[in-house]
């Protein structure tokens, strides 16, 4: 007997009519407005060599993905993110293309997380990647276009988290640490666990950055922040130059007139680790998890040969469909006919149902043998029959 064969796995589901309309709704916004901004859409495959992701840089966390071989014993992994293969993509298909390259994408990834209760594996995501150029204009851009979305979304409040990667790496660059207990702080800052992070911290030296790692959770809010950080990263020039570029993109934001959904927030540290710079979240009214993440990558892609800085973001788009439907529920496109060939009038019936649907009309071909048959699954969805012969008679229910 399968044991297995009629369930989905851990982190997985299907989704039915309304979730999946709202999924496709979601998508087809973001993918719309990508394109208007001059973004072209492209896909990567499910699966990828390993080595895509094994780079000696540990950008990704090999547990975290879902592995298998091909039939020449060569170890691939389930796709667990999109920018390491748009990365590799535009490396080596793209690399005489005329920068900035502008790509958008809408895929699922799959992330093995066996210590997340609820959690998702399967995740859709939709975003942007802006590759070649690397000036504040370009950084702006995808911040602008960050909040833009996350106003979009039909959820009434949004929150943009701005924070500055750089500023965690100065300071953890002066620690000594081995990359395990890096790993393990990253974790414990990003999920803001003050305790376990104290515990970690108190074996360690007493060294100006090790303290400063421990307040690192506690530096989010407003412009207040920057004043705070600067302090606690006193006589470090590579975090205080950090925070140097941190206040000058928020400075523009502010200037932007977008001051009101943007916190500083310097305990983002992504483990997806090819980030370089500036890092987001986005969070909307509705939903506990962050439904947007990116920021600057500038030396992913040289690991592929293509040295170009690059900044981009993906958006949850399961997490917006289901946040979303809380408020405003999906109207589903129901079939208004249901078409019904007598014996020997088949074919002129399915072309009589294309003929409606020509005209904008939703109808589908009647599939059973009888015309009793066939009144009576109309009437259970309150249909009327198109019944075709030598001439078309309407049954209504």
């Amino acid at each position: 007997m399968n044991r297995f064969d009629l369930i989905t796995p851990e982190g997985t589901r299907d989704l039915l009519f309304e979730e999946c309309a709202a999924v496709k709704a979601v998508e087809n916004r973001l993918i719309q407005s990508f394109k208007a901004k001059g973004y072209s859409e492209v896909v990567t495959p499910g699966l990828e060599f390993y080595d895509v992701f094994d780079s000696k840089s540990r950008y990704f966390p090999q547990e975290s993905m879902y592995k298998l071989v091909d039939n020449k014993s060569r170890l691939m992994v389930v796709r667990p993110d999109s920018t390491m293969p748009i990365a590799r993509m535009t490396a080596t298909r793209l690399r005489e293309h005329s920068i900035p390259i502008r790509l958008c994408y809408a895929q699922s990834v799959f992330r093995n997380r066996p210590g997340m209760r609820g959690r998702r594996d399967e995740i859709r995501q939709t975003g942007i990647e802006l590759i070649g150029v690397g000036t504040r204009r370009a950084e702006l851009e995808m911040l602008g276009m960050a909040l833009g979305v996350l106003s979009s979304f039909r959820t009434g409040g949004f929150r943009l988290e701005l924070g500055h990667i750089g500023f965690f790496k100065a300071l953890i660059a002066k620690t000594g640490f081995d990359s395990d207990t890096v790993e393990t702080i990253r974790s414990l800052i990003e999920y803001k666990n003050y305790p376990a992070l104290g515990d970690l911290l108190e074996n360690a030296e007493d060294t100006p950055a090790v303290r400063a790692l421990k307040q690192l959770p506690r530096l989010f809010g407003g412009e207040e922040v920057f004043d705070k950080a600067y302090k606690i990263a006193e006589g470090d020039d590579d975090a205080a130059a950090a925070l140097d570029d941190l206040r000058q993109t928020y400075s523009r934001l502010v200037s932007m007139g977008s001051a009101g959904g943007i916190t500083i927030d310097l305990g983002l540290v992504n483990r997806m680790d090819y980030y370089t710079g500036i890092v987001v979240k986005g969070y909307i009214e509705g939903c506990g998890d962050a439904v947007l993440s990116g920021g600057r990558y500038d030396r992913l892609l040289a690991d592929f040969g293509l040295d170009v800085p690059a900044t981009g973001f993906a958006v949850n788009t399961d997490s917006v469909a289901r946040t979303e439907m809380k408020t405003n529920p999906v109207e589903l496109e129901t079939v208004q006919a249901v078409v019904y060939g007598e014996d020997g009038f088949e074919t002129k019936a399915a072309a009589y149902a294309d003929e409606l649907i020509a005209k904008g009309m939703r109808a589908e071909n009647g599939v059973f043998d009888t015309l009793d048959e066939t009144l009576a699954y109309a009437k259970k969805k309150g249909l009327p029959v198109h019944v075709v012969s030598d001439s078309v008679r309407i049954i209504e229910n």
